[in-house]
């Protein structure tokens, strides 16, 4: 089954020149933090200049990076960063780039499977399926042990004796 986010056109972003990001979609004015949360929700976009309908997405993503590792949340590491500088101008950008693409494509999915694999083994061991099971436990005990303390299968209730 096709993954239904997958299956969207990627929306529009027009970038004005006063910095100011609107989305085609909404109709409304977003933030790269709004774009942020796009991009870990999985939704596509592109990023146009509003007035020239030049491709701004990879100058915005850069950004959004940028503005993540000046928040603290520092991913890449320094020597990787220098490691890039130095592949532009070279010979072997191109292959860098579908090198870098395919790793992190593998990376994805090996997490996917980890967490898929984890949500798995603990499926069985949930607080809530644990404690179906002790009251499955506890009410089987109860069972057993009025079963010992009336040994004839009588029931009573109230003044009468039924069988």
């Amino acid at each position: 089954m096709a993954d239904p986010k997958a299956a969207q056109k990627p929306v529009t972003i027009k970038k004005y020149a006063n910095r100011r990001l609107y989305d085609t979609e909404t109709s409304a004015y977003i933030t790269l933090e709004d774009l942020c949360d796009r991009v870990k929700a999985g939704r596509d976009f592109i990023v146009v200049d509003a007035k020239t309908g030049q491709d701004l997405t990879r100058q915005v993503l850069t950004q959004i990076i940028f503005e993540q590792e000046t928040k603290g949340l520092q991913i890449l590491p320094t020597s990787f960063l220098r490691d890039v500088i130095r592949m532009y101008d070279h010979k072997m950008q191109d292959v860098l780039q579908h090198y870098l693409t395919a790793s992190m494509q593998a990376f994805t999915s090996n997490q996917e499977r980890m967490t898929q694999a984890a949500r798995q083994a603990m499926q069985g061991l949930t607080p809530l399926n644990q404690f179906e099971e002790m009251t499955r436990q506890n009410v089987a005990f109860f069972e057993k042990a009025a079963q010992m303390f009336n040994p004839f299968g009588v029931i009573f209730s109230g003044n009468k004796e039924e069988k």
